[in-house]
């Protein structure tokens, strides 16, 4: 990945449960409203990448290996709690093709979604799950997660040269963690994967692109860092150049910002032909 900070990092800093402390503490959240990613940049202290990497492979060890149901955000869970709606596409996408299922997860850490939803999955015929993250979080997955079904791969490219296109690219709560979204987005569409399934993204309730700095409550880690209020109808317009959309869906999790409730959305798109 070309992105300046890792996806990864940054998501594993916002589980939905914590919500509740930004609520708690109005000090914490999503905050400001900035004229570029580099002013925000500026503005924000940064995060220890080592030490959340860690958490997170000793969390989604204890996960692999039985002793934790389910891992999100480096915090463990005794049972999981499913995207059903990311599930339920997945499992319908498989369909399409006699029940194979080859997924591209851009920012997709150390396999949570795998993970999350390997009970299910595991039941296909076939199933091959590649994570196209930042290198460290390449180099921990090749070392201590990888298999026969889980793979890591550096870029997109390499994914694809190594494992052919993927049936579908998962973009979970990464587009607005990245410094240049719409770029990204565009040079994805390229590749032309036959679905495009965002999924648990917050959305600004403006019809503009909003720049914000997340600070995140000690209580979980010391971090602030820039992120994007994306525009939901722009980026759907961005991947209707080259996709027809096919559902719409909202998560469980939910934020603020500026005292508005904002919930989790996701959307299923297919290539057009």
């Amino acid at each position: 990945m070309s992105e300046s900070r890792s996806v990864a990092y940054v998501k594993m800093l916002i589980p939905p449960l914590v919500i509740s402390l930004f609520r708690k503490n109005k000090k914490y959240g999503w905050k400001g409203d900035y004229k570029s990613w580099q002013e925000a940049q500026k503005l924000s202290s940064g995060y220890d990448n080592s030490l959340i990497l860690q958490k997170v492979k000793l969390a989604l060890d204890k996960v692999k290996n039985g002793k934790a149901a389910y891992e999100r955000d480096s915090v463990l869970f005794d049972q999981i709690h499913y995207s059903w709606p990311l599930l339920s596409a997945l499992l319908w996408i498989s369909l399409q093709n006699g029940g194979f299922l080859k997924v591209a997860d851009f920012g997709g850490s150390l396999g949570s979604s795998y993970f999350q939803n390997k009970l299910y999955l595991d039941k296909l015929p076939d199933l091959k799950w590649n994570i196209v993250e930042q290198p460290n979080f390449v180099q921990c997955g090749k070392q201590f997660f990888q298999n026969d079904i889980l793979r890591f791969y550096y870029t997109p490219e390499e994914m694809i040269a190594h494992q052919g296109l993927s049936d579908v690219l998962l973009l979970s709560c990464v587009l607005p963690y990245l410094e240049k979204p719409y770029e990204t987005l565009k040079n994805l569409i390229q590749l032309r994967f036959p679905y495009i399934l965002v999924d648990n993204t917050y959305f600004n309730y403006e019809k503009r692109d909003r720049i914000c700095i997340q600070r995140v409550s000690p209580e979980i880690y010391i971090a602030n860092y820039p992120c994007w209020m994306l525009n939901e109808e722009h980026v759907k317009t961005v991947l209707a150049t080259e996709y027809q959309l096919i559902s719409t869906h909202e998560n469980e999790s939910h934020i603020f910002l500026d005292g508005k409730k904002i919930q989790y959305r996701g959307f299923l798109f297919k290539i057009k032909k």
